[in-house]
């Protein structure tokens, strides 16, 4: 019986669906499909993790501010919220000046406080510095890097920029967010007097005593200081000091007097090691960032007292593959990148640290592009490199290894408990060592400014010290304590921790080509590795790039908790091929499937052709964007 001449048709249409689909993917057009649009601004852009906050920095533009203003303006709301990070935590940012046509580093991470010295926390058990409590806390980096940055190149005063997080932490209506940490971190949260009294606004329901979402969340204790710098700032002006002078009037008051003095106290009054001395000589260092050149585009990070050169460092492998040819996310893509991370973030576990401490990192070698061809050829193309370990770039540098003793010996690192550490971790807390934390904030306006941070650093649940509202940071977990596992992160007083916060902008041209940074720990590089592929070599708009579907590695030794690696573990999104999948697997990859893997990226892109800025908030979170 002769088939009905329909079901031709459809045979039809489906081989010519298939011809367009592949057509597509070899324009590009295939990654045209967004779940958010791309935001176009011509005069500027605003991103950051939540929608209130954009709204802020939105509101700090049409008042005349630049976009270091509305980024100020950004921060505050955003650690008022709580989103994954609050007022005592770190701030890092990359600015481009465009008077000076210069990219400035600001490094405003907290430090290790009095006695907080490896043998201390030896002696108490520890084998990495604790993850949370006060004994988990660095001092407070963000205020200052606030203060500093709207001193140095912001237009408005403290008090505008302020205004919208006063509101807020007068009270807003609480997100599901908000709740749903409180009440998963009850247990830890009801330690401490002053985190209770915030966070628990319902104590008599014992299994959900968080905010409901849409309660108006009120804290008074974070408004009153808030005003009182405010005030310090009004008081200088009226005593006749300038702008510049009047906002480091209210930066002494939070590091040097009564503000300073309540942090302190709250943190010693449960166990804390903070002094006066420790807030006093805590300073801003605005620095020269680290760079590379990948395909003409400059790619501009802040060097080892975070991960950032580690993306630098894998574009540099990554510079000596075949990318196009391979196929986008094809298995030997996905396979090379992988490879090439595990290659740049074993450098990172054991050469990246404070580089105001002895010894000195090796930063010359590490970007090295010798060293990466070097490190490139070391790739095994046919399976996982579980015993990828760190190399060597002092030769590439004219010097020779002062710690290949540690080298030798690093695969021998030894962990009390269970020899089968990774089962330990249950996947929500791994999911949380990885992902928590953070937000990221971009903003760029008409006259040239760009700026992008990654601050983090006192999420829930965080200790609040005494009446100052304060959250205070928990990156003290980010130290080492044994020289052996990295000789340049082992924790001692006033040296800053090496973090995870990786704010990035791209120069094209001897111009701005791309603001971008992302929230999620150690994904933090390896997301924003992808995103710029996808825009460099797979010709994507910001946006598609930041929802495209990445790969994500657990394979170095995580910064946070206990340190934990997982050779050969990936989360990858659902929707890459099964065939693809298979072959990964064959080459000894442990996949684990996830809807969304790009994490919360948040980007500018400037458009030079037609004269405006593109921006992107990825679908992952709730980052969000308003441009005009």
């Amino acid at each position: 019986m002769r088939q009905p001449c329909y079901i031709h048709l459809n045979l039809h249409i489906q081989v010519l669906l298939v011809i367009i689909a592949i057509l597509a993917l070899s324009s590009g057009s295939v990654f045209a499909r967004t779940q958010k649009p791309v935001l176009h601004g011509q005069h500027w852009v605003a991103v950051t993790g939540k929608p209130l906050a954009a709204t802020s920095g939105a509101m700090i533009f049409q008042q005349g501010g630049n976009a270091v203003d509305a980024a100020m303006a950004m921060l505050a709301t955003t650690c008022t919220m709580w989103d994954g990070l609050s007022w005592g935590g770190e701030t890092q940012a990359l600015i481009y000046d465009p008077e000076r046509k210069k990219i400035l580093g600001i490094n405003a991470l907290g430090a290790a406080p009095s006695g907080a010295t490896a043998s201390y926390f030896k002696d108490r058990g520890y084998q990495y510095p604790p993850d949370k409590g006060p004994l988990a806390a660095v001092t407070p980096g963000t205020p200052g890097g606030l203060m500093t940055m709207l001193a140095e190149w912001g237009r408005l005063s403290l008090a505008e920029v302020l205004a919208p997080a006063i509101e807020l932490a007068d009270g807003y209506p609480a997100e599901h967010y908000l709740a749903e940490r409180v009440n998963k971190f009850a247990a830890d949260i009801g330690k401490w007097p002053a985190s209770r009294t915030v966070f628990f606004t319902h104590p008599e329901d014992k299994d959900n005593p968080a905010p409901r979402p849409g309660e108006i969340f009120r804290q008074t204790d974070l408004a009153t200081t808030l005003r009182k710098l405010v005030k310090s700032e009004a008081e200088a002006l009226a005593a006749g000091k300038d702008r510049k002078q009047a906002i480091y009037a209210a930066y002494d008051r939070f590091y040097r007097g009564d503000i300073a003095r309540e942090i302190v106290t709250g943190n010693r009054e449960m166990g804390g090691l903070f002094t006066m001395e420790d807030l006093d000589k805590w300073q801003v260092y605005i620095e020269e960032p680290v760079t590379t050149r990948y395909k003409g585009i400059d790619v501009y990070k802040l060097t080892t007292w975070v991960q950032g050169p580690v993306l630098l460092q894998a574009l540099n492998i990554l510079e000596n593959a075949d990318l196009p040819g391979m196929g986008y996310n094809s298995a030997q893509y996905i396979h090379t990148l992988y490879q090439a991370m595990n290659l740049a973030f074993a450098d990172r576990d054991f050469y990246y640290g404070d580089p105001y401490f002895e010894p000195e990192e090796p930063i010359k070698g590490l970007l090295s592009k010798k060293y990466a061809k070097q490190r490139f050829e070391q790739i095994n193309r046919e399976r996982n490199d579980a015993g990828a370990g760190p190399g060597d770039p002092y030769p590439f540098q004219g010097e020779e290894n002062p710690y290949k003793q540690y080298i030798e010996r690093w695969h021998e690192r030894k962990r009390t408990g269970d020899d089968d550490h990774a089962a330990l971790i249950d996947e929500f807390h791994r999911e949380q060592a990885f992902l928590s934390g953070t937000t990221s904030i971009q903003a760029a306006d008409a006259d040239g400014w760009v700026i992008s941070i990654t601050p983090s650093g006192g999420w829930i649940p965080a200790v609040i010290a005494g009446r100052s509202g304060i959250g205070l940071s928990q990156r003290m977990q980010s130290f080492v304590l044994d020289p052996g596992e990295n000789p340049f992160n082992v924790a001692e007083p006033g040296k800053r921790p090496r973090a995870t916060l990786p704010p990035g902008i791209a120069m094209k041209d001897g111009l701005p080509w791309l603001a971008f940074s992302v929230q999620g720990g150690d994904t933090q590089d390896q997301n924003l590795l992808q995103f710029f592929l996808n825009m460099v070599e797979w010709k994507m708009n910001p946006q598609e790039a930041a929802e495209a579907a990445n790969i994500n590695s657990f394979q170095m030794r995580g910064s946070f908790m206990d340190h934990p690696s997982e050779p050969g573990k990936m989360w990858i999104r659902k929707d890459v091929p099964a065939w693809v999948r298979d072959r990964l697997s064959d080459m000894d990859y442990t996949l684990e499937l996830k809807e969304r893997t790009s994490g919360p990226i948040t980007a500018i892109w400037f458009d030079r052709e037609h004269g405006s800025m593109w921006g992107a908030a990825s679908n992952y979170g709730d980052d969000y964007g308003i441009a005009w």
